[in-house]
């Protein structure tokens, strides 16, 4: 075909994940393939699983210890870690080391995947 490019180009590649899939399908629903709980060995109970249920107080105690850290954290050194996050990832650099730098800084989860999602 001349090459990889040329085969996406003509749906070649994407002709073969097709058939791969539709042959996969075949296997299963002819239980030449097994799928635990799709095709053999399914459960008899059909119970209803519990939700899980966060308890109130433990929340507000979270949400306050979260509060306590934001108003405690050098922002300085918060802000310049959050922007090396955004800026690293903007680019091509090893994100690993600025992250481990910005968790370092008490940023949050929320707020270095923030950073991110802004590139």
């Amino acid at each position: 075909m001349g090459g990889t490019l040329r085969a996406i180009e003509r749906g070649f590649i994407q002709q073969e994940i097709q058939n791969a899939a539709y042959r996969c399908q075949q296997a299963v629903d002819r239980k030449e393939a097994i799928v635990v709980g799709v095709n053999a060995f399914h459960s008899q109970r059909r119970e209803a699983h519990p939700l899980q249920h966060i308890d109130e107080a433990l929340e507000r105690k979270q949400v306050e210890r979260l509060r306590r850290s934001r108003a405690t954290r050098d922002q300085t050194k918060w802000q310049a870690a959050v922007k090396q996050v955004e800026d690293t990832a903007r680019g091509t650099g090893n994100l690993m080391p600025v992250i481990v730098e910005a968790v370092e800084a008490n940023a949050t989860v929320g707020e270095i995947s923030d950073a991110m999602r802004r590139v």
